[in-house]
């Protein structure tokens, strides 16, 4: 259960339900983290064209590996769940376990290995990265527009990941269908929202 209650004011708050609507489409369910926002659902869009504005000069599969290595270094299991699964159209389950544990070379191509790491680097200590941490990523053939794009997927993952961590969003039940040993690999923080628990916080 989450740390905070959604706004009282959010069943007709027009743009709170629109914004509801929004998420139950895409999930098929309305995602924990989404009544989260009620409180501040301009946000929410102000993070979806964030997100469009990082993806639009990076290769789908790239951007899913980079925001899944931060994700992970976040220890967020929310966002390691979510894109993990997404991870699931390029790789198999075990794949991306390997992946869950830092285990990318053999995995991913070397310029995705690269990228991966730097990523998590940046997500786990900003102020600690070096010359050191780029220059594998020149090796490969990155330039420093690309290099600035890894950097971004990888700081808007910080913000994302923080801030519904941060009030306690738990990963969605729906993550339970999953295959055990698949889920737990990506429970890097968190653990999922149990069966058992009360039912998350609704629209309304």
């Amino acid at each position: 259960m989450a740390f905070i209650q959604p706004d009282p004011s959010a069943k007709t708050d027009g743009h709170v339900q629109a914004m509801y609507e929004r998420q139950a489409e895409a999930f098929g369910y309305l995602p924990n983290y989404a009544v989260l926002f009620s409180h501040r659902p301009e946000v929410i869009d102000l993070w979806a064209e964030l997100q469009r504005g990082l993806r639009r000069h990076v290769g789908l599969r790239l951007f899913e590996l980079v925001t899944f290595a931060a994700a992970v270094e976040l220890k967020s299991s929310y966002c390691a769940l979510a894109h993990g699964c997404k991870l699931r159209g390029f790789f198999s389950d075990a794949e991306i376990e390997r992946l869950a544990g830092g285990e990318y070379e053999g995995v991913v191509e070397a310029d995705e290995a690269a990228a991966m790491h730097y990523a998590a680097a940046v997500a786990a200590d900003a102020s600690g990265v070096t010359e050191a941490h780029v220059a594998p990523m020149r090796a490969v053939g990155f330039s420093d527009r690309e290099i600035f794009d890894v950097a971004g997927v990888a700081a808007g993952r910080a913000f994302f990941s923080k801030l519904v961590e941060g009030l306690g969003a738990l990963p969605d039940r729906a993550y339970l269908d999953l295959p055990e040993s698949f889920r737990s690999a990506l429970e890097v923080g968190r653990a999922t929202e149990s069966a058992e628990a009360a039912a998350p916080l609704q629209s309304g």
